[in-house]
């Protein structure tokens, strides 16, 4: 049987993000200003023809997250194929301390997360991104200097995402502190926190495995372009 995990954004779609879902049996997605990720029941080229016509009026360009090498039938094209770590934490190792206030942050926040996430480039993040909810961050003198929320929920597993920090105040645990403040939100709910990290980014693999999270699998997200039919 399929691991819910090798098809995080379709499993996120049909349970924990179900209220945000757009879509149908066989292909879902997320409102492009909430994320423009999404998900197919199976990777053929039936369901990605479907997602083109189901998804008219959502955007042009979709993010499909698979740990197999998808095909593209046409219209649609590739733009790029990032290799992902998808890390799974079962054992958390709570070792930094709570030292620094971390902050509810809300809907009067999404100007400055805006600008965190252009400027860091944790992952896609659009005017919308905050109804996934569960975002944290930390303020120096009444600047956003880093966060870190949640995204997919494929229940029972809570992805921990836009994990960021501003130039300047990396190598403080800021990080940490809020991936961590993420992970106990989570197990509270009796849930298992995992999230996606690009392959090369050694340094922040490096961090979250020192947090307890494991790697569970070589995925890849397929960035997509719908084009006009001929």
């Amino acid at each position: 049987m399929q691991h819910l995990l090798d098809n995080p954004v379709y499993n996120a779609l049909n349970t924990g993000n179900k209220n945000i879902a757009e879509g149908t049996g066989n292909v879902k997605f997320y409102r492009q200003d909430i994320a423009p990720f999404a998900g197919l029941k199976e990777n053929s080229k039936e369901n990605l023809s479907e997602l083109y016509e189901f998804s008219q009026g959502y955007g042009d360009v979709f993010w499909l997250v698979s740990p197999v090498e998808i095909s593209l039938p046409k219209p649609w094209t590739l733009l790029r194929c990032v290799p992902l770590r998808q890390m799974i934490c079962e054992q958390p190792v709570f070792r930094v301390p709570t030292t620094i206030d971390v902050v509810e942050l809300s809907e009067a926040h999404i100007p400055e997360m805006l600008s965190l996430t252009k400027l860091t480039k944790p992952g896609p993040f659009r005017e919308r991104t905050i109804d996934f909810g569960h975002y944290q961050g930390i303020f120096d003198s009444g600047t956003l200097v880093a966060m870190a929320g949640q995204r997919m929920h494929a229940a029972p597993y809570a992805e921990v995402s836009a994990v960021c920090t501003l130039p300047g105040y990396t190598g403080r645990g800021y990080a940490a502190q809020l991936v961590l403040s993420q992970v106990r939100r989570i197990t509270a709910a009796g849930e298992i926190p995992f999230l996606h990290v690009a392959a090369d980014n050694e340094r922040a693999i490096e961090i979250y495995g020192s947090l307890g999270f494991r790697v569970r699998k070589e995925m890849f997200v397929y960035l997509i372009k719908k084009q006009e039919k001929a």
